[in-house]
C-alpha cells in the first residue's frame, strides 16, 4: 500500500505521513495526535472497524476523514460509493471535496454506517469468535445459528413520544445504507438528514429466508411485509436482560436499557464528487423480484387461511387452486 500511496497521491497538494496501526485502539491514538497537530485529512485504510476507530477521534473536529477500503464488507466506503481499489480511492482523496455528514453513538460508542441489537448483534458476536473474516464466514454462521436463535421483546421510546412494544428478530439503526458486501439494511438512509433510519425486523420462518435475504441485495427490505420502519432522532430501547449490541459491525456487551442518538453533520469525509446516489435505489429487475417473492408468500398465506377454514386440504384442492391461478393473473 505505501507505494501505490507514494504512486497515485497528488504530492503538488499533500505531505503524506504514513502510520501503522499495531494494536486494537491505535487507529483512534494515532488519528487523535494527527488531529491535535491541524492535519487537514486523516486517511483510515482497512475496513470498517479500522474507519471507526480513526473516525471517532475525528468527530467534532476540523480534520476530515479519507478512506481507502480494504476490508470485508466496506459497508461505509460502499454507502458513500467510493472505489473499493486503492487507486481509485486515493483519486478520489486528491478531489479533496469534503461534506459535513452525520454519525450516531450507541450507548456511548460512535456508529457511522450502522448500529444494532438482536441476531445481527449476536452474529456480529460469533463472527468475531471466528477467526476469519468474508463473507463466507458470515454465511456459515447464519445459516448455523438462524434457525435456533429466539427473538426479544423490546419496548422503544422514540423522540421522547409514547412507549411502544415490539417482538423483533432484530432491531437496526442506520446512519448509512448498508451492512457492508451490499446487504442494504436501509436503502432509504441518508448520512445527510440528521436521522437515524430504524429497522424493525419482525420474527419470520425459515422458508421466509431467501426472500428477505434477496431484499437485501435488491435494495427493498424497506418492502417487506415483516420490516416496520421510521426515522428518529434518539432512541430509547429496552430489552428483558443485557446482551450484545453492534457499532459497525463490532460487537460489544450491554445492558437492558440502550440510548441512541445522531449527531448532525458531526464529521467531515472527503466524499466521492461523482457518486450517482441513484445506484442506491431498485432497479426494475430488483423491483420485479422482489415483487415475485412477495406474491408467493402471499399465496402461501393464502393457501393457510384456506386450508385452517376448510379443514381438509385434499377436499378442497380446487379452493387452493383457484386461489393460486387468481393471485397469478
Amino acid at each position: 500500500m505505501p507505494a501505490l500511496i507514494d504512486k497515485y497521491i497528488d504530492k503538488n497538494r499533500f505531505q503524506v505521513d504514513i502510520r501503522f496501526t499495531e494494536y486494537a485502539g491505535h487507529a483512534s491514538i494515532l488519528a487523535n495526535e494527527a488531529k491535535e497537530f491541524g492535519v487537514n485529512v486523516v486517511v483510515a485504510v482497512g475496513g470498517d472497524g479500522t474507519i471507526n476507530e480513526v473516525a471517532r477521534a475525528l468527530t467534532g473536529s476540523k480534520t476530515a476523514l479519507g478512506i481507502i477500503p480494504c476490508g470485508s464488507g466496506n459497508g461505509l466506503a460502499r454507502h458513500l460509493m467510493l472505489p473499493l481499489n486503492a487507486k481509485g480511492a486515493l483519486e478520489i482523496i486528491n478531489t479533496c471535496e469534503i461534506h459535513e455528514l452525520d454519525y450516531g453513538i450507541i450507548d456511548g460508542h460512535p456508529f457511522f454506517c450502522t448500529c444494532g441489537m438482536g441476531f445481527d448483534a449476536f452474529i456480529s458476536a460469533k463472527f468475531a469468535e471466528a477467526g476469519k473474516r468474508g463473507p463466507i464466514t458470515y454465511v456459515e454462521n447464519v445459516l448455523k445459528e438462524g434457525l435456533s436463535y429466539q427473538p426479544e421483546t423490546y419496548e422503544i421510546t422514540v423522540d421522547d413520544e409514547p412507549t411502544a412494544s415490539y417482538k423483533a428478530f432484530l432491531i437496526s439503526c442506520a446512519n448509512a445504507s448498508q451492512y457492508g458486501n451490499d446487504a442494504y439494511i436501509a436503502p432509504q438512509a441518508s448520512m445527510k438528514d440528521g436521522l437515524i433510519d430504524v429497522i424493525i425486523m419482525e420474527p419470520f420462518d425459515l422458508l421466509e429466508a431467501p426472500s428477505v435475504s434477496l431484499e437485501m441485495l435488491n435494495k427493498t427490505l424497506d418492502k417487506n411485509s415483516k420490516v416496520k420502519t421510521f426515522k428518529a432522532r434518539k432512541l430509547k430501547i429496552h430489552r428483558s436482560q443485557p446482551g450484545y449490541i453492534h457499532y459497525d459491525g463490532d460487537p460489544v456487551k450491554a445492558g437492558a436499557d440502550i440510548n441512541i442518538e445522531l449527531i448532525h453533520q458531526g464529521i467531515r469525509i472527503v466524499v466521492n464528487p461523482n457518486a450517482d446516489k441513484r445506484r442506491r435505489r431498485p432497479n426494475k429487475m430488483q423491483n420485479a423480484f422482489s415483487e415475485f417473492f412477495r406474491e408467493l408468500q402471499n399465496v402461501k398465506e393464502g393457501m393457510e387461511h384456506i386450508g385452517s377454514e376448510v379443514g381438509h386440504p385434499v377436499k378442497h384442492a380446487k379452493a387452493v387452486s383457484e386461489y393460486i391461478q387468481n393471485k397469478l393473473k
